[in-house]
């Protein structure tokens, strides 16, 4: 591949978790890059998978504004958190960021048991959407602490899930296993007159070997024993969403295996047939409000960045996406990563062209994290230089 000297640059990055949101992570990239190339033309624009800081990227690129709401969180506290409203055209839209109020981070490390943890919360921030007058609401899945499939959020909603006496299940998605009968009766009326869309990775799907229970479970901490009670539980909960659900997705939605109803510990099904909403691929959803595709025909050169690259990078993580694009259009792609992990090779299958960690040194993962916007940007430094040497190179 031959280039000559970029002199317009797309940085289009997803956020470092825990350490660096999109914008912090655009911004050290960017400054990096100015060191060595001070007239060069930067767009910066940070991007989101659904997960943590997917609300308040997207009111910032659309001219919107967040609205602070009390949910209960993944544990049962009450934790601050927020519904976006979008800015521009068309109808009143709100972005729901389920991590905002049942995320992994919300997850004390010695209570983290999926069995126990609730959606409850991210059902409270749909009835904060409808009380700011969404006409749409756009669900991000990501990042979840959660195995619950939805039923904490239908139940936030008016939905009750009852065992065979009656009365209504314990939270968490452990109690699933005695739940008999989901009623739908007293969900929100509002809900009717609301398009629902949920941003899911599609290779995520709620039981079976990919399971939620057995793919997430361990990462949320759950045992072995666990990891059979959720599958067990989730299970259940699909015969229940199946025979009671009554809504249109839960029609045309294969609730165990079809693309995304695992989203977010199962969030997906269970929104798909409480309350009709269309899963859709992530991109789908959260790209339309970013033209994307322009950026990356006007740009001589793409670069994207993620905290882990391994092999789950391909399976719909941001920089396989820009990557996707970019090809289409025949850009070079750089990527930097916080880590390289097993099957990181497989990245360049999908249209990334080099990789480099922002690490030169082995350190504390704490020290990474504090440092990260220092290491961000020298690395994308000497990643310019590199490229500049390609351009001299190629120019013989």
């Amino acid at each position: 591949m031959s280039m000559t000297v970029p002199h317009r640059v797309l940085i289009a990055p997803s956020g470092f978790k825990e350490s660096l949101s999109a914008e912090e992570v655009a911004e050290a990239i960017a400054g990096g890059i100015r060191r060595v190339l001070p007239g060069a033309h930067l767009d910066v624009v940070p991007l989101v998978d659904g997960g943590e800081g997917t609300a308040a990227t997207m009111a910032a690129a659309t001219g919107g504004r967040l609205v602070p709401v009390q949910v209960t969180g993944p544990v049962g506290r009450p934790v601050e958190s927020h519904v976006a409203v979008l800015g521009g055209p068309g109808p009143v839209t709100a972005v729901v960021e389920m991590a905002a109020a049942a995320g992994l981070r919300l997850v004390p490390r010695d209570q983290r048991d999926p069995g126990a943890t609730t959606t409850y919360g991210v059902g409270e921030l749909v009835r904060a959407a409808l009380d700011a007058g969404a006409e749409r609401i756009l669900v991000g899945c990501g990042d979840s602490g959660t195995c619950d499939g939805g039923a904490g959020a239908l139940q936030a909603l008016g939905a009750r899930v009852l065992d065979a006496e009656g009365h209504a299940v314990e939270r968490g998605g452990s109690a699933l296993r005695h739940a008999t009968r989901l009623d739908l009766d007293g969900l929100d009326p509002r809900l009717a007159g609301v398009e629902v869309r949920v941003a899911c990775n599609p290779h995520n799907v709620l039981l079976g070997p990919r399971g939620v229970a057995r793919v997430f479970g361990p990462q949320k901490g759950a045992t072995a024993a666990q990891v059979e009670e959720l599958e067990a539980g989730l299970n259940r909960w699909a015969d229940l969403l199946e025979e009671h659900g009554g809504h249109a997705d839960a029609g045309t939605t294969d609730l165990r295996l079809g693309a995304g109803t695992g989203a977010s510990g199962g969030l997906g099904a269970g929104l798909a047939a409480g309350l009709g909403a269309r899963l859709l691929p992530r991109f789908e959803v959260l790209l339309d409000h970013v033209d994307l595709d322009t950026m990356v025909r006007a740009a001589d050169l793409v670069v994207t960045a993620e905290g882990a690259v391994d092999f789950q990078t391909p399976r719909g993580k941001i920089p396989a996406e820009v990557a996707r694009r970019a090809k289409l259009h025949g850009r070079p792609v750089v990527a930097l990563a916080g880590s390289i992990g097993d099957g990181s090779r497989d990245v360049h299958d999908v249209g990334i062209d080099a990789l480099a960690s922002i690490l030169t040194v082995p350190m504390p993962l704490e020290d990474a994290v504090a440092d990260g916007a220092n290491l961000l940007a020298d690395a994308a430094e000497r990643m310019m230089r590199l490229v500049l040497v390609g351009c001299a190179v190629a120019a013989v």
